[in-house]
């Protein structure tokens, strides 16, 4: 399965910045940019914290995308 992270596109539409996030969220802005450019996954804390700052459900930040087949 695989996870898209939609922040990138949040702030862009909100005109907030990264590290404005990335502060509120107690999260370094190093591993806010890796989230941000999906060459990673948050742990569950992290993605509440950064969903609670943006005021969205985590569902709707991380996306499952549903080209991935899933084995049985």
């Amino acid at each position: 399965m695989e996870i898209h992270c939609k922040i990138k596109e949040i702030l862009n539409e909100r005109g907030v910045k990264q590290t404005f996030v990335a502060k509120k969220a107690g999260v370094s802005l190093a591993a806010f940019n890796v989230l941000a450019n999906n060459r990673g996954l948050p742990t569950l804390e992290v993605a509440y914290r950064i969903a609670d700052v943006l005021d969205l459900p985590v569902e709707e930040i991380w996306v499952k995308q549903n080209n991935s087949p899933v084995s049985t």
